[in-house]
């Protein structure tokens, strides 16, 4: 085993940058909803624009970034006999002691599920937090002018917050993963501040 660097700067960066920015956009967005009381709405309505537009920011340098370093093939889809194993490897034979089916390397960072489910966020659920909140909520007076006059302002809200949730409940897996499936409690969290992991 060698100590390498696994994780670039950049990626480091732009992994806490973007928890930071949802967990707050989160936060916020529960506010406006009326679930918690921190702020105030007004003030979380005025908050979660700015985290709104930072964090649009931050995806672009970000995709920007992908493309350009060919970090982007990191996220292209393996098999769904690849994902099957990786499903069952965290369902049963974590528990069983079974070796992981997957070998990490600088090359191919992320196993099948993590392939599938960073593909999902970036493709599905973050677009449609851009579209349903950056652009039909903060524009929507600009429906009709657009030819969206059918869309209802209650509907869009609907879409935004499932969105959301669907947004949460990957933080949750992604952060109880994190901590609980290396091989030392908190190792992959490390990683990603340390940018080292171990690599045969």
């Amino acid at each position: 085993m060698a100590k390498v660097i696994m994780y670039k700067g950049f990626e480091r960066l732009w992994h806490w940058l973007q928890a930071g920015l949802m967990i707050f956009m989160l936060i916020t967005g529960f506010e406006i909803h009326g679930t918690i009381n921190w702020l105030g709405f007004e003030t979380a309505i005025d908050v979660h624009i700015i985290l709104a537009w930072s964090l649009i920011g931050l995806w672009t340098f970000a995709i920007f970034w992908h493309l350009v370093t060919g970090e982007w093939k990191q996220y292209i889809p393996s098999s769904f006999e690849h994902i099957l194993a990786m499903v069952r490897y965290y369902t049963i034979d974590i528990f069983l002691g079974n070796k992981h089916p997957f070998q990490k390397t600088t090359l191919k960072k992320h196993n099948p599920l993590q392939r599938m489910a960073y593909l999902s966020l970036h493709l599905f659920i973050s677009p449609t937090i851009w579209i349903s909140g950056g652009f039909l909520y903060l524009f929507y007076t600009l429906r009709e002018f657009l030819g969206l006059e059918l869309i209802s302002f209650g509907t869009v809200a609907l879409i935004h917050t499932a969105a959301a949730f669907a947004l949460l409940t990957f933080l949750i897996a992604h952060l109880y993963l994190a901590i609980t499936t290396s091989k030392k409690p908190f190792g992959y969290v490390k990683a990603m501040i340390t940018g080292y992991e171990d690599e045969e």
